[in-house]
């Protein structure tokens, strides 16, 4: 029986075209393989709107594709409404938790902001490191990172496959 009402994460970064896109896509794979499209939605932004309407940084589209993985998107910039319409925003580290509080407005849109990394057994509270200007490995970390922490958000969540 569907569910009236998704639970809706959302997974901020800074210019949304890394690290939180391609959790984003990680998460959609897994809500697909376990069949909870009716239960689960995401989506992903970035705090700074620098990178507004351009898709993900072609060298995170390249370490999806190795890992038979699409990662696509459009960066859209964080808002307040965000905080609003989505039950868990997941941040990659501690300028975006930051940045992501500045918006709350009350106490309720301050407690659905979470590290994502809080979702993993092997690196709890560390951020999931920027790749932008780094090589092609940072972006293979962040690809793992995101696995494993995506993983736990699930079980987390108790959301069972059907």
């Amino acid at each position: 029986m569907p569910h009236a009402t998704p639970t809706r994460l959302l997974f901020v970064c800074m210019g949304n075209i890394c690290r939180s896109p391609a959790a984003e896509c990680t998460m959609k794979a897994l809500i697909a393989d376990q069949r909870l499209g009716d239960r689960l939605e995401c989506d992903s932004a970035g705090t700074i709107g620098y990178h507004v309407g351009n898709a993900p940084d072609s060298r995170m589209r390249k370490a999806g594709r190795l890992r038979g993985l699409d990662i696509s998107g459009q960066a859209r910039k964080l808002v307040h409404q965000d905080l609003i319409d989505f039950d868990l925003v997941l941040v990659m580290d501690g300028e975006n938790l930051r940045d992501a509080r500045a918006l709350a407005q009350s106490d309720n849109e301050k407690n659905k902001i979470k590290r994502l990394l809080d979702f993993t057994t092997t690196h709890h509270g560390e951020n999931v490191p920027d790749p932008y200007y780094g090589g092609e490995d940072g972006f293979h970390l962040v690809l793992d990172l995101v696995a494993e922490a995506c993983k736990g958000v699930l079980e987390s969540l108790c959301i069972e496959s059907p």
